[in-house]
């Protein structure tokens, strides 16, 4: 059989006070989804094991059965930004932040308020290529929004740590009072501290730069948080490369990380142009995003099913509401993929005898307003037909317990 597997980025959560202490999947109306489930097996999975808050690069690599270590998400949203890495070239993901001042290093805000238009982000990143002044070469670029990537070119060594105090080594961290850190060394060896001061030189020069910049003080005038810092983590000094997948895959491919983690696994990939942010309304950016989003994913699915085995489709706009507390948003995205997506893939999975496989790449939190160690639902289909349920949080933990890196094996390839 055939297949589609979905990731909802962060779209299991915990109970929130303005639902009436339900999670958004539980106040979302989802007919479609419910009628899918009804004829589901309904589980849980850790996305990468219990006890540790997952990133979304380690859970997803996790979840399609690859070693997460392995998978360093500098290297590929580098990948995914159609960046071409050589052995020893050192990949960051990287954010635009707002810091009050390098002498108190506070963090206002890790994504610059999220207002950033892909303008100004192309703006200022070229000013820092222009401006910042370092004894190797190096390369900015601006992704969508906030987000960017960092290359160092030359031979360096990836064993450091970031300068983003909310991520380490894959994993995503509850920090209280946020604060500018900079980069260490792991080991002894000289290329890697060479490489953590050139770093740390790079957030310094650039924070200069960026400080004074007329966008961020036009930005200030405005009540915008300027876009002054940047946040860099998750080094890769490498290109990578997963082992094949069963069968002939084709991903949806509109954000970086999740093109990069296609390229590495070796899915060909159905692109689109995301919305560019142009005002400062970021759900109706995102709205706008995840409505373009679902109507490529029903086109490529519709167009492409004879002739590829699996389908992967992520849609990433479901995290943003929990890193802002904004409940009401998510069941609202869940609610327009629910009739927009699931209402054809209902339709779909039948028609076409189809197997789907529905999770999510980690808990996103509205009260914590991060991610968390909870376990996220799995739905199967065609599961037992049991009766009435929905994909919701509590469902998910009455079934049995699915090991990340079994996902794939026991729900989508298996008989």
């Amino acid at each position: 059989m055939k297949g589609i597997f979905v990731i909802l980025d962060g779209v299991a959560d915990e109970p929130c006070q303005v639902l009436g202490q339900i999670t958004p999947l539980q106040a979302a109306k989802t007919p479609n989804l419910d009628e899918i489930a009804k004829k589901s097996k309904l589980d849980y999975c850790y996305p990468i094991k219990e006890g540790i808050i997952p990133e979304s690069s380690s859970a997803v690599v996790s979840l399609f059965g690859y070693d997460y270590r392995t998978a360093f998400r500098g290297s590929l949203e580098a990948a995914g930004l159609g960046i071409k890495l050589n052995k020893g070239d050192l990949a960051f993901r990287t954010n635009f932040a707002t810091i009050d001042d390098l002498k108190n290093g506070n963090i206002l805000d890790s994504r610059a308020g999220r207002t950033l238009t892909t303008k100004e982000a192309l703006i200022l990143s070229k000013a820092i290529n222009d401006g910042v002044n370092l004894p190797f070469k190096f390369e900015f670029y601006s992704g969508l929004q906030h987000r960017g990537v960092l290359v160092f070119r030359g031979g360096f060594s990836d064993n450091l740590s970031g300068t983003d105090p909310f991520y380490g080594s894959g994993f995503a961290k509850s920090v209280s009072n946020p604060k500018v850190i900079y980069s260490v060394p792991l080991d002894e060896e000289d290329d890697s501290k060479l490489s953590a001061e050139l770093v740390n030189k790079f957030v310094r020069e650039s924070h200069e730069i960026l400080k004074n910049h007329p966008i961020n003080i036009e930005r200030a005038k405005k009540g915008l948080y300027p876009a002054n810092f940047i946040l860099c983590r998750d080094p890769g000094n490498s290109p990578i490369s997963f082992k094949k997948l069963k069968g002939k895959w084709m991903a949806l491919g509109y954000n970086p990380l999740e093109i990069g983690i296609s390229k590495a696994a070796k899915m060909e990939i159905w692109k689109f142009k995301y919305p560019k942010m142009k005002g400062i309304d970021v759900y109706a950016n995102l709205n706008l995003g995840l409505y373009k989003a679902i109507r490529h994913a029903t086109k490529m699915i519709k167009r492409k099913w004879k002739k590829y085995d699996y389908f992967y489709v992520h849609f990433k706009e479901t995290d943003t509401p929990g890193h802002d507390n904004k409940p009401l948003e998510k069941v609202k995205m869940i609610e327009l993929i629910d009739k927009k997506f699931f209402s054809y893939i209902k339709w779909a999975v039948e028609k076409y005898e189809l197997k789907l496989v529905l999770t999510a790449d980690h808990t996103t939190s509205c009260r914590m307003k991060a991610h968390s160690e909870k376990p996220v639902p799995v739905l199967s289909y065609p599961g037992d037909k049991i009766g009435d349920r929905r994909f919701i949080e509590e469902e998910g933990l009455k079934g049995r317990k699915i090991l990340a890196r079994k996902l794939l094996q026991e729900c989508l390839f298996g008989k």
